[in-house]
């Protein structure tokens, strides 16, 4: 069976969704030590995102400051009126998430 063009196999896609859950561990455990090493972790998992056209789950997503790359281990995070605001201490951008509260 021919591949298409400009697809890359299921294989490789398979690896680049586990590079990037591995790379997103090790910069969560090397944030609290170095944080030069744990945003050179993020800015690899971006890149082979990139690279092999593949998202960044949902929940790792969160985790970095989509400005600077660094982990928001030590933000400020606030609830205003549905929406999480998270503010990266680093560089200072606020990032805004939808929020729902619990149902009763």
């Amino acid at each position: 069976m021919k591949r298409k063009h400009g697809q890359k196999p299921e294989y490789q896609l398979r690896i680049a969704r586990e590079r990037i859950a591995i790379l997103f561990d090790e910069a969560e455990k090397a944030a609290k030590e170095n944080k030069d090493r744990a945003k050179r972790y993020v800015q690899l998992a971006r890149k082979i995102g990139m690279r092999y056209n593949v998202r960044i789950p949902h929940d790792l997503k969160r985790k970095y400051c989509r400005y600077c790359h660094n982990m928001l281990l030590d933000s400020r995070r606030r609830l205003k009126k549905g929406v999480l605001v998270v503010e990266c201490k680093s560089c200072g951008a606020s990032l805004h998430y939808p929020y729902k509260g619990k149902r009763d």
